[in-house]
């Protein structure tokens, strides 16, 4: 007996108001704060759909992200295309588990304060790249991020700026999801786009669309202008190859 739309609905987390989401980049960035996105209500039960051009295509790169070889010397991949999941350590970060695979996909450095960089440039380390960054996003590692892991653009300009006068750029723990899937959109050496497929502890599921840049030997989470950064509630995942680590 198939549930209904409403049933479906409460059960998935993604579309309740108050999914705190460390994702909320841009309008934290600009308004110096933690933002809330409340998913409308009644989309539950939403196929996933085709990402808009501002997703599913390979943001433009500019010229500081040239292509360069990886900064910690891991290897370039001559792949174009990942259509099956790869075979994954996984280690927790904070509460979420992340893929590792330091002498081939990254990270290839981690910090005293843990954060993990330096991901091959190759299909799979921008899906490296892509896990890692959010975990560190949604386990309390904004700055960081920010400052580390973010490419060159206004955003972060005003992103390292909020910072630098002490004002909050939503560094704040989100509630515990999982990695549970993925589908890389776009992917050339220098710009790649990945959606990860997420799953809450109460068992719903969001989808993730993030684009990245090759900048300075390293895989670096290009922040939009504008919009962004929201949970798109997502019945299964039908449209994503599976990968977990939990």
């Amino acid at each position: 007996m198939s549930q209904s739309t409403e049933s479906t609905t409460e059960s998935n987390p993604f579309t309740k108001p108050g999914f705190i989401i460390a994702a909320a980049l841009v309008v934290a960035l600009i308004a110096a704060a933690v933002v809330i996105f409340l998913i409308p209500k009644g989309q539950g039960n939403a196929q996933p759909a085709p990402a808009d051009s501002s997703s599913a295509a390979a943001p433009s790169p500019s010229a500081s992200a040239a292509s360069g070889k990886s900064v910690c010397g891991l290897p370039a991949g001559k792949e174009t295309a990942l259509g099956n999941a790869p075979k994954s350590k996984w280690e927790l970060v904070g509460t979420m588990a992340v893929p590792t695979d330091p002498s081939t996909a990254g990270p290839g450095t981690v910090s005293k304060e843990g954060l993990r960089s330096c991901f091959a440039q190759s299909p799979t380390g921008a899906l490296y790249a892509t896990a890692n960054i959010w975990a560190a996003l949604f386990n309390g590692s904004a700055k960081q991020v920010y400052l580390d892991l973010a490419a060159d653009s206004p955003t972060r300009d005003k992103a390292v700026q909020a910072i630098k006068d002490g004002k909050d750029v939503g560094g704040g723990r989100s509630p515990k999801v999982q990695i549970a899937g993925f589908i890389i959109h776009s992917y050339t050496p220098t710009a790649a786009v990945v959606e990860l497929a997420l799953k809450s502890t109460d068992g719903g599921y969001g989808a993730l669309s993030t684009s990245l840049l090759w900048e300075d030997g390293d895989w670096k989470l290009d922040m939009p202008a504008a919009g962004g950064g929201t949970v798109r509630p997502i019945s299964d995942l039908s449209s994503f190859i599976p990968w977990t680590g939990v």
